[in-house]
């Protein structure tokens, strides 16, 4: 095996990115991470129970960037990393007008609806719980938001919020 290659090879082969994003077209250090959500989820084998943690990560760089990770661990930080390499696979890059988006959107994903619409400059960043979380790591500064779904649960109101803003087009057509 040459060197600083690990014997880690994926099922069919011959490595390969599959679509996702190389890590050079991002710079490491741009990023900044937050845990959404650190859940402990069992799984009952005929010797008892087996603990793993789940973690949703959500990753920003401030400037139009963002990528939600989830992984599971057997510990916590291991989890964690692996949430965090998720999350990198999956930044999608918005479009921005100034620091708000191009036009309103709406995504519905799993039971999780939300709403995002732009704002005028100094209106600030009006919006909760993950939706909150995402759009701050994404950089924009006046936005308001509403989450009209009725789950509490952050990890699908995260990804909801994610696929409104993949929605969005530079334009500002829809």
């Amino acid at each position: 095996m040459p060197p600083g290659k690990s014997g880690f090879m994926r099922r069919g082969g011959g490595g390969g990115f599959r679509g996702r994003r190389r890590d050079s077209e991002f710079p490491k250090d741009a990023f900044k991470d937050k845990v959404l959500d650190l859940r402990r989820v069992t799984r009952v084998v005929a010797g008892g129970k087996r603990f793993r943690f789940r973690v949703t990560l959500i990753m920003g760089d401030g400037k139009g960037s963002v990528g939600v990770g989830v992984a599971k661990g057997l510990d916590v930080q291991s989890a964690i990393e692996k949430a965090k390499r998720a999350a990198r696979a999956n930044v999608i890059k918005i479009p921005m007008k100034g620091q708000t988006i191009p036009h309103q959107v709406e995504a519905k994903f799993s039971a999780a609806h939300v709403l995002i619409k732009p704002a005028v400059p100094g209106h600030g960043l009006k919006a909760g719980g993950a939706v909150r979380v995402v759009l701050a790591l994404a950089g924009v500064r006046d936005i308001t938001a509403k989450c009209l779904g009725r789950t509490p649960n952050k990890l699908t109101n995260a990804l909801a919020t994610i696929k409104a803003l993949a929605q969005l087009k530079n334009d500002g057509s829809r």
